[in-house]
């Protein structure tokens, strides 16, 4: 047995001591190294850590119909255009652009001398166009913020919420061409294109858009899309084909999904499609909002009536059954809004059912504001208070 002096037997203690110490040191440091890297990736981790466990219970909206000055009583069943932004609803008549609050109140009503007129609306601003003219006309309730006459003959055109308007006409030499307008009206883009456009969305403050194309590969009809920045003469990249008749596109986080009759496809920041989906029935609507989309689809002869949701462009979707037809569809603040013949229904797109009302079977379409949905049949617009 070794022998220790009371000096040894200090200096052992004082190394004990020390170990102690250090290794309560160490502990501290690195428990603050996980502390500070935790805080440094909060916007990662945190709302994760959030959700768990959540449970979201189902909200009943009662789906009263509003008074006073609803409903909005379309004469005599005429056909119109109804649309929603900015705590502004538009109204587009054969002769009249109406501008209503949300309690439906008349703000103004003008009228417009287009015969086949087509209304787009983004932010506080509205566009009308003449479908098969050469007129179109920009303007908020508060003024006419510029108006313009091609040359050409106008197929479509698009409206962004900072009022800068895309054009696309017919063209004696290519298949169309596209032309962009800012907000003042001045022309600060031009496009001779081979193939023709069938849809376009603006990206970010209107700094560019998406564009698709129809055309054939293989003797088959695909749709590509195309990135363009209207400060670049060259498109920023072009999408490979896509195998369907493309209906609507839609810009997504740097890339685009599209809406096709038969499938629908993301495409990512790099113009590389990253993700397919054929339908197993027939397309009944599609809406795309954030990167987030939902489509639904109905096979009457089966009797299947889906919803599929894409919260991600290369995330598995997910598929949510009803047991009636479906009717429309659209993408409000993070949730998919469904309405079949009998009923309107929220879902995230985890896809979690967070809220429904009972609405009438004469409704056709809807629109989605912060508070209320509008519905929308074929000779008035009701409203509903909706909470999601």
């Amino acid at each position: 047995m070794p022998m220790y002096d009371a000096d040894d037997i200090v200096e052992l203690k004082n190394r004990k001591k020390r170990r102690k110490r250090l290794i309560k040191l160490l502990i501290f440091l690195l428990i603050s190294l996980i502390a500070l890297g935790l805080y440094h990736y909060r916007g990662e981790w945190l709302p994760k850590l959030q959700g768990l466990g959540k449970h979201y219970q189902t909200i009943r909206n009662s789906g009263r119909l509003a008074e006073g000055n609803f409903p909005i009583e379309i004469n005599g069943g005429a056909e119109y255009q109804f649309e929603y932004s900015e705590d502004t609803l538009f109204r587009l008549s054969d002769a009249y652009i109406y501008y209503y609050n949300t309690d439906g109140g008349q703000l103004k009503k003008r009228q417009h001398a287009f015969t086949n007129s087509v209304l787009n609306v983004a932010g506080e601003n509205a566009l009308i166009f003449e479908s098969g003219g050469n007129e179109l006309v920009v303007e908020t309730q508060d003024n006419i913020l510029y108006s313009k006459q091609m040359e050409n003959t106008i197929i479509f055109a698009r409206i962004s919420k900072e009022a800068y308007t895309a054009v696309v006409t017919t063209s004696d030499n290519y298949a169309c061409q596209l032309t962009v307008y800012n907000n003042k009206g001045e022309n600060i883009y031009q496009r001779n294109c081979v193939e023709r456009i069938n849809d376009i969305s603006f990206t970010g403050d209107s700094e560019g858009c998406v564009l698709s194309y129809l055309g054939a590969e293989n003797g088959t009809l695909v749709t590509s899309v195309q990135k363009i920045d209207f400060s670049d003469e060259n498109e920023l990249w072009t999408s490979p084909g896509i195998n369907t008749f493309g209906l609507e596109t839609y810009s997504a986080n740097s890339g685009a999904f599209v809406l096709g009759y038969s499938s629908c496809a993301y495409v990512d920041k790099n113009g590389e499609i990253t993700s397919f989906y054929e339908y197993d029935g027939d397309l009944a609507g599609g809406d795309s909002k954030g990167g987030k989309s939902a489509v639904i689809i109905n096979d009457d002869e089966r009797r299947k009536y889906t919803m599929v949701l894409f919260d991600k462009e290369d995330e598995t979707p997910i598929t949510i059954e009803f047991d009636d037809p479906l009717e429309y569809v659209t993408v409000y603040d993070g949730l998919a809004y469904v309405m079949s013949k009998e009923s309107l229904c929220a879902y995230d797109f985890s896809g979690n059912l967070r809220s429904t009302a009972d609405v009438s079977d004469s409704c056709t379409q809807f629109r989605r504001s912060s508070d209320y949905i509008f519905l929308m049949s074929y000779n008035r617009v009701d409203r509903i208070d909706y909470n999601s």
